[in-house]
């Protein structure tokens, strides 16, 4: 006879995480220093931890759960809180949020993660804190196209040039990190062969999609926010849209296709025949998205760079 599988909802907050052991409806709450999340991870070696993404506070536990050889389910947090809401738990403390993604792992069974690869996160924070000053340089940019007043458009434009010598320096770092990683710099060669692909943008994939190569087209797509939703209720046939996903990944994805639809021969039919159909040029070049998508996924599969096709 199988023992049923041991499910373990963890909330993860910056200081502790909230623990609920589903088969003995246990709470208990633990500090998130490395001594006491090394004991937690021997602790539960036979069970099978379901846990959010959360902004990278979670990067600690996982850590802590791969060195102890324990599987794990990081799950989207509008996933589990839409989970929440179809069992009718309204409510949303610590406690309640670990009780439900433990409910949710038994109810259904998510894919195991793959721990983080060293060379791949750092690359995956070098990405975050590169969008980070981007964000802030066009912020400061917008404001000092706005204000009135001499000093203060002085005092941004030193802040300005103080953002970009960062930015500059973390773009360094980015290169360097690929360049002298051999997986990460054969990866980043064979995604800049697409034309649409630059070495940014490759980063952004590589950090950001690492799933790419490792699952099918729908759950790719799905991943990165590029899977169309039906919308149908009784004879309604509703407009499909896409949500959810990876943002950053998706939005570089975009860019990516709009290039790609103006110079490479079959993402450029591609587009022409959506266009032509009437689709919106939003639409069209979404779909170049995820058709560049598809195509990216079996390249990393292969192992194989991109062949360009007639349209």
């Amino acid at each position: 006879m199988t023992l049923p599988q041991n499910f373990i909802g963890v909330d993860i907050a910056k200081d502790w995480i909230d623990v609920f052991y589903l088969t003995t409806s246990k709470h208990e709450r633990i500090p998130t220093t490395k001594q006491a999340l090394a004991r937690f991870a021997k602790a539960v070696r036979d069970g099978f931890v379901i846990l959010e993404a959360s902004g990278g506070y979670e990067r600690c536990v996982t850590a802590a759960l791969a060195r102890a050889g324990v599987p794990y389910a990081r799950v989207n947090p509008r996933q589990a809180r839409e989970f929440a809401r179809a069992t009718g738990k309204l409510a949303k403390t610590d406690r309640v949020d670990a009780q439900i993604l433990a409910l949710m792992g038994r109810a259904l069974t998510p894919a195991r993660t793959v721990p983080d690869d060293p060379d791949t996160a750092r690359l995956a924070d070098l990405v975050a804190r590169r969008g980070v000053l981007v964000g802030q340089i066009r912020a400061e940019k917008n404001r000092l196209q706005t204000t009135r007043d001499d000093w203060i458009s002085k005092e941004i434009s030193i802040m300005i040039r103080v953002l970009e010598d960062h930015l500059a320096a973390v773009e360094a770092q980015i290169e360097t990190q690929i360049a002298t990683r051999e997986a990460l710099a054969t990866q980043s060669a064979r995604l800049c062969s697409v034309p649409g692909i630059g070495p940014a943008i490759s980063a952004v994939l590589i950090a950001c999609l690492p799933e790419l190569g490792q699952l099918d087209g729908r759950k790719i797509a799905a991943l990165a926010g590029l899977a169309p939703h039906a919308a149908d209720s009784g004879i309604h046939r509703g407009k499909r849209h896409i949500w959810g996903g990876r943002e950053t990944a998706r939005r570089a994805l975009y860019i990516a296709a709009f290039i790609a639809s103006r110079y490479d021969p079959a993402i450029k039919a591609f587009r022409k025949r959506l266009q032509d159909a009437g689709k919106p040029v939003k639409v069209a070049i979404t779909a170049c998205a995820r058709k560049l998508l598809t195509i990216l996924n079996a390249m990393e599969k292969k192992g194989e760079n991109y062949v360009k096709q007639a349209g």
